[in-house]
Parts: C-alpha cells; sequence; structure tokens
C-alpha cells in the first residue's frame, strides 16, 4: 500500500504540473490565438498531450502491483474465522467482565461505578463499522442480546456521521437500523422494532418493500397486543428483560465460604531433592483443599523465551477430550504444541526441577510431553477437570493411569484478565511470569478431587503463555502413597 500511494502520488503530481501548465499558457483564448506560438501550444496539447493524459494506463499499472502485492501475503492475512473469532472475544470480555458496549467502543475497558480494569497506553476507538460488524457476528448467530448492544452503538456512531463514507466500510446506517429493528423484534420488543424500521424507510430507501411489509406486520402485532412468539404478550409496554447469555463462570455453581486461610504459608523447599539444596524452590501455598501451591521465579525469562520459540512452529489449535474422541474445541480459543524432553536442554531441565519440586517420577511412560499454549484474542479455557473422568477417556490410551497431578508454568505476564479460576473452591489465581501453579488432581484413593474444576478466564489485555506438564498416577505409588482412611 505504501508503494502504491507513492506511485499513485508521483502520477498525481505529474498531472497537477500538466494542468497548471495548461492554465497559465491559455487563461485568455483570444491571446492564444492570436500568438502563433501559443496556439501551436493549445493544438499540440489539444491533439496529442490531452489524449496522452486521458488513455495512460499508468493508473492501471499501479493498481495491478498493488494486487499483486496483496496475492504475495494473501495467505498470510486473517480470514473470516479469524474475523468472526475477534468479534466473539469482544463480546466474551464485555460479558465476563461486565464492560460497557459504549466504553468498549470509546476505548475504555471499565464496569460502570469501578475504576478501569485496563488502561492502554494507546487510545484505540471502534468506528461504527466495527460495532456493526460485532453486531452483525451476534445477529448471524441469533445471539440478540449481544446484537442489540452493539448494534445500538453502531446505530449512534452511523448517524452521527451520516453521509459521509469511508472507503474501508462495508456497511452503513441503513444496513445497521434494519438488523437492530430485527434484533428488537426477536427480543420481543415489535414497538421499538417497527420505529427503526420506520426511521429506515425515512432515511434510507423509501420504496424498500421488504422493509415497507415488516412496517405493516409490526403494526398489525402491535394491534393485536401480541409478542414476537405470537404468546399473547402485550408489546405496548416496556420491553421484556433481556436475558444474557451464562456468564463465563456462572452463577449455577455452588459457592462455598470461603476458607480461613490460617494454615497458608510461603517457604523454601527443598523437598529431600539434592537438585534444590543450593537453590530452594519459593513455595507459596495457595489452597490447603483443594491442595493448590505457587513456585515463584520456576524458570528464568531465558528459559520462557527458549520455551516460546521451540513450540512457535509448532503450534496448533488445542483439542479437547469429547468422550472417546479428541476434537477441535470452538470455546477453547487458544493454539497449543508439545515438546519432547529432547526437543532441547531446558526442555529437560525443566523436566528435572518439576520431579525435584514434586517429588513425582516424570520418567516416560509416567508423565506426558510439555504442553506449550498460547492463547488468542479474548483467549480463554471452559471450566474443566484436567483428570479424566470417564475410563474411555483418550488420557487412558498412555497405559499409565489417570492424571495424579498438573504442574502449570507461566511463560508470560499479562496486564489485565487470564486468571486461573477455580470455580467450586471459589478462588483464582492470577498470572504471575515464570512461576510454576502445582495441584493434585486425584485424592489418595485414586479418585478425582472434584475441586479442582478450573478455568482459564479470558485475557483481557496482554498474550499470555503458559507449558502444562500433566503427571499420571502409575510410577508414583510409593512417592505419593495411599492414606489409611480410604476416603482420603
Amino acid at each position: 500500500l505504501r508503494s502504491y500511494l507513492r506511485d499513485e502520488s508521483s502520477r498525481l503530481r505529474r498531472l497537477r504540473r500538466f494542468y497548471e501548465k495548461v492554465q497559465a499558457l491559455h487563461q485568455d483564448p483570444e491571446a492564444s490565438v492570436d500568438n502563433p506560438l501559443l496556439a501551436f501550444s493549445l493544438i499540440k496539447r489539444l491533439h496529442s498531450d490531452w489524449p496522452n493524459v486521458i488513455y495512460s494506463d499508468e493508473a492501471t499499472r499501479n493498481t495491478r502491483a498493488l494486487h499483486v502485492g496483496l496475492r504475495e501475503v494473501e495467505q498470510e492475512l486473517p480470514g473470516t474465522e479469524d474475523l468472526d473469532g475477534a468479534a466473539r472475544a469482544l463480546m466474551r470480555l464485555q460479558d465476563v467482565y461486565a464492560l460497557s458496549v459504549k466504553g468498549l467502543a470509546n476505548g475504555v475497558f471499565q464496569r460502570a461505578g469501578h475504576p478501569p480494569l485496563y488502561s492502554p497506553s494507546r487510545h484505540v476507538s471502534l468506528s461504527a463499522d466495527d460495532c456493526f460488524h460485532v453486531g452483525k457476528v451476534a445477529y448471524d448467530a441469533g445471539d440478540y442480546y449481544h446484537s442489540i448492544a452493539w448494534l445500538e452503538e453502531a446505530v449512534s456512531l452511523f448517524r452521527l456521521s451520516y453521509g459521509s463514507w469511508n472507503l474501508e466500510d462495508r456497511s452503513s446506517l441503513e444496513d445497521a437500523l434494519d438488523h437492530l429493528a430485527f434484533s428488537y423484534f426477536m427480543a420481543g420488543n415489535i414497538s421499538h422494532a417497527l420505529s427503526l424500521s420506520r426511521e429506515f424507510l425515512r432515511y434510507a430507501d423509501p420504496s424498500n418493500q421488504r422493509v415497507s411489509r415488516n412496517v405493516a406486520k409490526y403494526k398489525k402485532l402491535l394491534e393485536m397486543g401480541t409478542g414476537a412468539s405470537g404468546t399473547g404478550r402485550g408489546c405496548h409496554g416496556p420491553p421484556p428483560p433481556l436475558s444474557p447469555p451464562h456468564a463465563f463462570l456462572g452463577p449455577f455453581f455452588p459457592q462455598p465460604a470461603p476458607e480461613p486461610l490460617l494454615y497458608l504459608s510461603c517457604s523454601y523447599e527443598t523437598n529431600s531433592s539434592p537438585h534444590l539444596l543450593l537453590q530452594p524452590a519459593k513455595k507459596e501455598m495457595v489452597r490447603i483443599q483443594p491442595y493448590v501451591a505457587l513456585y515463584h521465579d520456576f524458570i528464568t525469562d531465558a528459559e520462557a523465551e527458549t520455551i516460546k520459540g521451540l513450540a512457535g512452529p509448532w503450534l496448533q489449535r488445542s483439542v479437547v477430550a469429547s468422550g472417546e474422541k479428541q476434537q477441535k474445541a470452538e470455546y477453547r480459543i487458544s493454539k497449543s504444541a508439545w515438546l519432547k524432553d529432547t526437543a532441547d536442554p531446558v526442555v529437560r531441565a525443566l523436566d528435572r526441577r518439576i520431579a525435584a519440586v514434586t517429588g513425582l517420577d516424570l520418567r516416560p511412560p509416567y508423565a506426558e510431553y510439555l504442553q506449550v499454549v498460547n492463547y488468542g484474542l479474548g483467549g480463554h479455557y471452559e471450566p474443566h477437570f484436567d483428570h479424566a473422568t470417564s475410563t474411555k477417556s483418550p488420557l487412558y490410551r498412555m497405559k499409565s493411569g489417570n492424571r495424579i497431578a498438573t504442574i502449570m508454568i507461566y511463560l508470560s505476564a499479562v496486564e489485565a484478565g487470564g486468571s486461573t479460576a477455580f470455580i467450586y473452591a471459589n478462588f483464582s489465581v492470577p498470572v504471575v511470569k515464570n512461576a510454576a501453579l502445582f495441584w493434585w488432581n486425584l485424592r489418595r484413593n485414586g479418585n478425582g478431587d472434584g475441586d479442582t474444576l478450573h478455568a482459564g478466564c479470558p485475557v483481557l489485555a496482554g498474550d499470555k503463555w503458559v507449558a502444562n506438564k500433566w503427571i499420571h498416577e502409575h510410577g508414583q505409588e510409593f512417592r505419593r502413597p495411599c492414606s489409611a482412611d480410604p476416603q482420603d
């Protein structure tokens, strides 16, 4: 685009010089005819120079070069899935962090009555066309709760700029009014759908037969006092309350009272390991039940960068266990890669360090390869257990039992969001760069610990990288023996 603008600017400068030269020479038509030199110049310009300007293919060549340049990078550009996924990410952030759409459109990450969750160094606002696209993604999915909020903002911004047109815009006030009216109709607010449709006909296209038929239909429904679904709900009063989709972590999980924090502490741990004698692990007990510990400064910045660099070329869209299969998960907005301990000395050293702090056996097949995950725009991970909850789970293909423990290493910092939330236990752990979060997935009797249900909250701002190591129960019989109490 920079090359195209440079070439087009040169072409237009030459064109302007030609115009100014002709204008200066022929300001007085009679003088031009009287002076044979001026007359010759005029005839020459009209006969040859002017057609050369008109039929020049320089503009076409410049445009062709722009198209060729586009084709060279086209495979690297975002696709429809990327764009729609980014729109869904904004809606997810809106829901989880209770952000206002108007605030987001103005570049403000804030919930009503609270300080901003994130204050970017560079202020970026969304255009009317941007808001329309987010609303359209929701509209196409039948999600009228979100489409109304985003299309309302699009209509508001289009009204401010009505009559002006931007080259990059693919939508308009008419498009926004049309989609917003139908969204309100589907949400049961027929009177507002009628008002918006009338505005469409008044300002946009009075001859639009489809919208005219909708207006007649809405008027008839209002006269009958019938709701959008034909249930007989009156529509002359206030609109029915809109029910938002389930919140990300949801009010449907039981919320126990917070556990007393009397027994939580920080300590230097050697775990009877010679690897930790000279440099003990910095252990912070986060919770007793479930047992969750955070090891600070578990890796160095250089090691984190090495692991990210090794995983980068192999990143693929993450998969999750689904019954007896594995499938790409729409809800997990992340990419992951697997690294063997032979991939690099850093990975091998990390395995030894994990074995030292946990006291567990990581030799194959007792542990899985290191999984490196990069979360995308608004990237998150819905509530799940790391251990298998069915004997038919793909996790058992290793023939080394269930996942007894998880260690998750934060390879990067984030500016806002991205916490690991333990749902039933009702607490969360923020992202701490270079720290490692450890917990037991199974009780000592081998049953899954229901308190380990956890989720990755959406990343509000930043680039979140983690490395997961899942350790299986076989090989740990004498390292974490059963308890005398079968209920433990």
